[in-house]
Formats: C-alpha cells, sequence, structure tokens
C-alpha cells in the first residue's frame, strides 16, 4: 500500500547532539527481537559493550545509566551504536523516533511527534498542515471501512486554512460541527483531571494548573496554535473507527490545543523556542502517555 505523510515531513532530520531534550535521556529504550539476533552475531568490540549493556528483564531493553542516560549516549550526545557499528544496528525504536504511523482506508501515514524538539519546530513553523503526500511504499494492504475519518479530517483542515475567518471562530465552528463541547468539564474539573494524572516531570503538574476552555488567542499565538491543533488530528483521528471515537480523539485534540494557548498565555511565551518547548512538554506528558490521552478522550466519549 501507499505511505503518506505531510508535506513537512519530508525536511525533518534528527539533530543529534544539538538537541537539548535528547530522546535518549530519561526513556527505557525497548530492544527489539530483529535488532537482538544482529546484535547476537556480533564478535568482540563494541559488539560485546552492546550485548552486555542489554537487560533480558521483562521486555528487553538497554540498562540506563546515571541519570537515566542511554549507555550508548557518548559524552557529546552522540550514538556510539551509530559510530563503532553503523546506523543498520539500531534498535526500532531508536531508528523510528519520533515518527508514528497510522493505518487508514486510504493507506498507511506517517508523522513526527511533538515531543521531539526538531519536529516541534518543524510543524509549528509549517503552513502546509494540509498536504499530504505520496512519499513510498509500505507493507501491508489498507482496509475498507465504512467510516472515513480522513474524509472528515480533509472538512477539518478547511476550515482551519480559511483565512476569511478568524481563529476563535474557527474553534466553534468545529465544535458545533463535530459536536464537541469544551464545557463537558467546567475549568477547575479540567484542572483537577490534570493534576491527577501521571507525570514524567513533577513540576510540569503546576505547569497545566492554568488550564482554561476560554477560547481567547493572542495574535501572536494563533498561527502557532492552528498548526498544533492540525498535528494533534492528523495524529490523534486518523485511525478513528467511528463517528464516536473520532469526536472522542477530536475533542482530545481541542483540549491539548487550548492546555497549549492557556500554558503559552500563562508564561506570557514570546519566542519561538519558548513556544516550541511548551508544545513539547504536552506532547511528552499527554499524548505519550497512553493511560493520560484516554483519561482526556473519555470525557468526549458520550456526549
Amino acid at each position: 500500500m501507499k505511505l503518506y505523510a505531510p508535506k513537512y515531513y519530508e525536511n525533518f532530520v534528527c539533530i543529534a547532539d544539538r538537541c537539548k531534550h535528547s530522546c535518549c535521556i530519561g526513556w527505557e529504550i525497548d530492544v527489539d527481537e530483529n535488532a537482538l539476533n544482529k546484535y547476537s552475531t556480533l564478535i568482540s568490540g563494541y559488539g560485546d559493550t552492546v550485548k552486555e549493556s542489554i537487560s533480558y528483564a521483562d521486555t528487553p531493553h538497554f540498562k540506563l545509566r546515571e541519570n537515566d542516560r542511554c549507555p550508548h549516549l557518548n559524552e557529546n550526545g552522540l550514538c556510539k551504536i551509530i559510530l563503532n557499528l553503523g546506523e543498520s544496528y539500531l534498535c526500532d525504536i531508536c531508528r523510528e523516533h519520533p515518527r508514528f504511523y497510522n493505518y487508514t482506508a486510504r493507506g498507511k501515514e506517517v508523522g513526527i511527534g511533538l515531543s521531539c524538539e526538531e519536529a516541534a519546530r518543524l510543524v509549528l513553523t509549517s503552513d502546509n498542515y494540509s498536504q499530504i503526500v505520496e512519499i513510498g511504499i509500505a507493507d501491508g494492504q489498507s482496509e475498507k471501512t465504512d467510516f472515513d475519518p480522513i474524509m472528515l479530517r480533509e472538512e477539518l483542515y478547511a476550515i482551519l486554512s480559511d483565512k476569511s475567518v478568524s481563529y476563535p471562530q474557527k474553534l466553534l465552528q468545529i465544535c458545533a460541527k463535530y459536536g464537541i463541547d469544551m464545557e463537558v468539564n467546567s475549568d477547575s474539573e479540567w484542572q483537577t483531571i490534570l493534576s491527577d494524572i501521571e507525570y514524567l516531570e513533577q513540576e510540569h503538574r503546576s505547569l497545566f494548573t492554568v488550564f482554561s476552555s476560554d477560547i481567547y488567542t493572542p495574535n501572536r499565538l494563533e498561527k502557532y496554535a492552528e498548526r498544533l491543533l492540525a498535528y494533534f488530528i492528523f495524529r490523534h483521528t486518523s485511525e478513528a473507527y467511528n463517528s464516536e471515537d473520532f469526536r472522542a480523539s477530536l475533542g482530545f485534540c481541542l483540549f491539548c490545543e487550548r492546555l497549549f494557548v492557556s500554558v503559552c498565555k500563562d508564561k506570557n511565551a514570546e519566542t519561538l523556542d519558548e513556544i516550541i518547548e511548551i508544545s513539547r512538554i504536552i506532547s511528552e506528558e499527554i499524548e505519550y502517555s497512553e493511560d493520560n490521552t484516554q483519561i482526556i478522550k473519555n470525557e468526549f466519549m458520550f456526549l
């Protein structure tokens, strides 16, 4: 089947040692079966180091070092597996991050996740979010379904990209058209939900307590909020299996967009770097946690 991606995807390149938030720090890195088989064939040299670095408890993974650093991350922020063995010896998660995949009736889609600062930079500075282009062929076969979330996604993008309508009005149109009620909870109730979810970094708990569903968006933030919402729509609605799941997924997207605007307003974020960092934190803490994502989606499930 065909493989599709947002137009900006083609410009993504890992910035490696220039990254301030390395994906090689703070995450348990699972080692897939294919990589394990490759590593088992290595003899002497850095191959021995790789094999000794793997824990086989539960799911095989690299044994993290001080400050949760991958054992193969050198002092300059570069991967020693790549330096010593080549990129072909990376495990799946290291080779693919921050990519994610959607399987739709029209084919397979790939995007880049906001938890990566360079991906966030591309997402938040690209106007062409509605341009989904064919970039290759993927394994597998698309399945025909009665429900087509891609058609609804295109409708959403048409609303978002309409220059004749103000951004707050676009949000109202989307909520009205797809039956989303951001006031399903009061702001204080949303804030309680946000205080109760799990966090990777505990200081982010207080960062999110400023959540507001108010659709007011400062002019300086509108273009970033629009692009961020388009990203969430691409990632989280494209695999919806019926109208109820689509509505819950879209509610989640709108919630994350309002959280983004709320934190940016509270922190008076002005620079692109500040705005990127806020979007990265929201992605890392909310959408990269399946539990947190589901908690928010559930609030919109039975409106």
